[in-house]
């Protein structure tokens, strides 16, 4: 992996068929099912990008394994490509899927429901409406929830108003509305939240996108980045794209020089810095900081700061034994909050309780992501790296994947979009069919 050069890594992440060979990680496949079919039941909370695909691989790993998703809701709606949407460049329905594949093709029990409890202790865990199930192992990928009380005047409630539509759902089409009924000449202000934060980039490609549709539809409009951050992810690339296509209509304001918010008048739409100064918008994103999700919490798998700490070679949590948090919630060294970081943690997790269950020794783990950013629908940059468990915990393997380039040709940009286009159908089929 160290020696495949960059071009042909997002050539390869960004095309059908490669997470069969860069993601699914082959080695679980080859080393699980050579060992004597355990068995067992096993128990996932949470069917996104980390608990759908650990369901369907544990049973690709050893069919004899008995297999509950438990989810919320009836279909999963991705964060990645909901940018796109926003601006018009992509229906709801293409970033929302549904479990039944995995039912049908995989003998997967799918649940719709809400766990309100885990007894750790008992192995055992209650559904609202207080059904209770036992498991031999547990998998918890609850995602991201938020620190209402980090920004005054912000608070659960609000956010139906001023949205931060960083989870796919309703509030990703409240603030398409919004921008759609912006008057030309209205300011659109984005507030993303300090590290570690659910897709680094992602307020970045959203204040892109917008551009791109203010440029076509309401060219006198502006956008306004007001960070907690003084830098941010890919940000040389970003800035680069943004005065090749967009020049003087985003401007960022880092948290140093008067970014970080920590204070919102909601009547008036005014945005309140650290430092005193207001910013009023006509259409306002803020994004809060960020914690692991609410059953994390509530099971007590979260440390002082608000996310899972695990064994990083398995992902078993370190605080209950025989369960396991993968995704956004956990910490995972140097690997991102990313929709394929938690893919490639779930196929991780899959073999590790594949090979608990069987009592077998587990090969030792790697893990790899790559994440494309939409600068303009023909316009894409990316980062990608592969990762292997060191004593220090996940960390990059030295020489893989890497950065787009600076002062790339339209071509090349062009073709990273449809790279991000090609990873996306094929991330998305790897989870649910």
């Amino acid at each position: 992996m160290s020696k495949l050069s960059r071009r042909g890594f997002i050539r390869l992440a960004g095309t059908a068929g490669a997470l069969s060979a860069m993601g699914a990680l082959a080695w679980p496949l080859g080393g699980c099912q050579k060992k004597a079919k355990a068995g067992g039941r096993v128990i996932v909370v949470g069917g996104g990008f980390g608990g759908a695909t650990c369901a369907k691989y544990i049973r690709k790993f050893d069919p004899a394994v008995e297999v509950t998703l438990i989810e919320r809701d009836a279909r999963f709606v991705t964060c990645p490509f909901s940018n796109l949407f926003l601006v018009g460049g992509r229906s709801f329905e293409s970033i929302s899927h549904g479990y039944d594949k995995l039912g049908d093709n995989y003998g997967i029990n799918v649940i719709r429901g809400a766990v309100t409890d885990i007894d750790a202790a008992a192995k055992k865990l209650t559904l609202k409406g207080s059904k209770t199930m036992q498991y031999d192992r547990l998998v918890v990928s609850p995602g991201i929830d938020f620190r209402w009380d980090a920004i005054e005047g912000y608070d659960e409630a609000a956010c139906e108003t001023v949205p931060h539509a960083w989870k796919g759902g309703p509030q990703t089409r409240t603030l398409r509305k919004q921008l759609e009924a912006m008057q030309d000449g209205g300011v659109v202000i984005i507030v993303p939240p300090g590290n570690p934060f659910r897709c680094p980039p992602g307020p970045y490609e959203r204040a892109s996108l917008i551009a791109h549709y203010l440029t076509q539809n309401k060219p006198k409009s502006k956008v306004l980045i007001l960070d907690a951050k003084d830098k941010f992810s890919k940000q040389g690339l970003f800035m680069q794209g943004w005065e090749k296509r967009y020049p003087g209509m985003i401007e960022w304001v880092k948290a140093s020089a008067g970014g970080k918010i920590d204070r919102i008048d909601m009547a008036k739409r005014t945005l309140y810095a650290e430092f005193g100064e207001a910013h009023t918008g006509d259409v306002v994103n803020l994004i809060p900081p960020q914690k692991a999700g609410e059953l994390a919490h509530k099971a007590g798998l979260v440390n002082a700061d608000g996310w899972c700490p695990v064994n990083q070679r398995t992902f078993e949590s370190s605080v209950h034994k025989d369960v396991y948090v993968i995704g956004d919630a956990s910490i995972a060294g140097q690997m991102p909050k990313s929709g394929y970081a938690a893919n490639s943690q779930g196929k991780v997790c899959a073999a590790a309780i594949v090979s608990s269950l069987s009592g077998t020794a587990m090969p030792d783990p790697s893990y790899v992501n790559t994440c494309y950013s939409l600068v303009a629908p023909d316009y894409g940059i990316s980062v990608a790296a592969v990762y292997n468990v060191t004593e220090e915990g996940i960390r990059k393997v030295k020489g893989s994947g890497g950065l787009s380039p600076m002062d790339a040709s339209d071509e090349f940009r062009k073709k990273e979009a449809d790279y991000a286009s090609g990873w996306y159908a094929s991330i998305t089929a790897d989870m649910f069919s």
